[in-house]
């Protein structure tokens, strides 16, 4: 590398340090603990999209332009998921965790950084099949208004639904997809019945603290975006919200092996990143 393409790059992690501390300073928004290489990649191409010449123009603009910061949060937030993602997770739910779950007179489920709401969508469907739905609260949370807005909703474009529709039988599950939901104009709607036991909520696992006891907790390819305080941080608050012998599922790439809280957990199904609070 060239000392000038080593200084632009030194000179642009100076500036997405002070980004981020205006950020939290302004907004109160903490991506200090985000995993850099992420954020490098998602802050370069907002420089580019939102048409500015530096990061630090760009940071001068959302300190006075509040409609512009939002915006920009779209690109610190990753919205990308889908219905009954890796099948085999949704599966060992079903098989392995709900049959302990239906011992319970009434059961909270908290899915963390839920986006857009295909994975809290997923577990309302598998629990209704289960017939523990009507005793469960499900609380669905995100720091992106804008994905709770589209998780609420339950709304998604028909061409996803093929998609949906073939993970959901690789879950194991036990009809027809679209019994779910209603199509048409080019949208499926998720049935309000589902939604009548879901909480919707605005909560940081950066800077928020534990709202609720919890027999299952799933937050999956949330952890890969922080840093391992960052990391530590979240597996704390999933650790003191889950009743004793409760469940955590984590992402097929996310792992509790090097957390500070790896003692608080015991291996459940380790293939599909399932635990159990000790």
């Amino acid at each position: 590398m060239n000392d000038s393409k080593h200084d632009e790059e030194a000179t642009f992690d100076i500036e997405l340090k002070l980004i981020l501390e205006a950020i939290y300073l302004r907004y109160q928004h903490d991506f200090r603990h985000y995993a850099v290489s992420s954020l490098r990649r998602r802050l370069a191409q907002a420089v580019h999209d939102l048409e500015c010449t530096t990061l630090s123009q760009l940071q001068e603009r959302i300190l006075r332009e509040p409609a512009l910061f939002a915006r920009l949060f779209q690109y610190l937030t990753v919205q990308v998921s889908e219905m009954f993602r890796d099948p085999s997770y949704f599966r060992a739910i079903r098989e392995q965790v709900v049959p302990i779950l239906q011992t319970y007179p009434s059961i909270k489920v908290w899915v963390a950084g839920c986006s857009s709401g295909e994975e809290l969508w997923s577990l309302a469907v598998l629990f209704a099949e289960e017939k523990i739905a009507d005793r469960t609260v499900f609380y669905a949370t995100d720091i992106n208004a804008e994905a709770l807005r589209q998780a609420e909703s339950g709304i998604y474009p028909v061409e996803r639904l093929a998609g949906f529709s073939q993970n959901y039988l690789a879950a194991g599950g036990k009809r027809s997809l679209s019994d779910y939901y209603h199509a048409a104009y080019g949208a499926a709607k998720f049935s309000q019945t589902l939604k009548s036991r879901v909480v919707f909520a605005d909560h940081s696992l950066a800077t928020d603290s534990v709202f609720l006891e919890a027999h299952l907790v799933s937050c999956r390819n949330v952890l890969i975006y922080f840093d391992r305080a960052l990391q530590d941080r979240a597996l704390g608050l999933f650790s003191d919200s889950l009743v004793r012998r409760g469940f955590l599922g984590l992402g097929s790439k996310e792992s509790l092996r090097f957390s500070k809280h790896a003692d608080s957990f015991a291996d459940f199904n380790p293939r599909e990143r399932l635990y159990q609070k000790v």
